[in-house]
């Protein structure tokens, strides 16, 4: 199935990242955490894909991306946020393997927040997200997604990890083994975890190591 969507309203969230908000076809049906294969609905470009993932809710009259730029790549990413509003998008069918099972850990590094936030924000709405914790890692502060919204959504069940510089309230360091000793005090719970490809096999190795269960390791295979 393909569709073409136009874009409705375009904002910045951080200094590299913008939030696309496009029209909903009829129908159309997504879960929190899943994404779609989206390309530009302009000459040559329509078949060159990328997956990006839903972060608005599910019963928005819209439907909404958050994506990060990648200038050097000269990719898609540099093409979208070149768009203005009125361009159009060509969507597919939706898909995903993160989905939200029962409470956990949210772990995610830079733009790997993205299936993680469509997820957090129905637990808001719907008065389920106490007992989730997020743990996300950045590179600075400035790189934070969401970062208000986020904090009101989780409070003080949020954690910020800067690998480059340091600030106050943030952690300072990498999200690794000695991290998750120290602040994930249920490895009973189910895990979620997104981010750069590195960072998600290491992960999912230690918590392995640390005897969490398949079943509640959840991450995009």
């Amino acid at each position: 199935m393909k569709e073409i969507v136009r874009i409705k309203e375009i904002f910045q969230v951080t200094h590299d990242v913008k939030c696309f908000r496009v029209e909903k076809p009829d129908c159309y049906i997504y879960m929190p955490g899943h994404a779609t294969d989206v390309s530009i609905n302009k000459t040559g470009l329509e078949e060159e894909t990328r997956p990006f993932t839903f972060t608005g809710l599910t019963d928005a009259p819209f439907l909404e991306f958050t994506i990060k730029r990648y200038p050097n790549h000269h990719g898609v990413t540099d093409r979208l946020h070149q768009l203005v509003v009125g361009d159009e998008l060509i969507i597919r069918d939706s898909w995903g393997a993160i989905e939200y099972k029962k409470p956990g850990y949210f772990i995610a590094g830079g733009a790997g927040i993205t299936p993680f936030i469509a997820i957090l924000r129905s637990l808001y709405a719907t008065n389920q997200i106490l007992g989730n914790k997020l743990f996300f890692s950045n590179k600075t502060g400035s790189d934070i997604i969401y970062k208000e919204e986020l904090l009101k959504i989780m409070g003080p069940n949020v954690i910020f990890v800067l690998t480059r510089e340091k600030e106050d309230k943030m952690l300072n360091g990498r999200i690794d083994k000695s991290f998750l000793t120290n602040h994930a005090t249920d490895f009973n719970k189910n895990f979620y975890v997104c981010g750069p490809d590195a960072m998600v096999i290491e992960l999912t190795s230690i918590l392995q190591e640390a005897g969490v269960s398949p079943d509640s390791l959840v991450f995009e295979k």
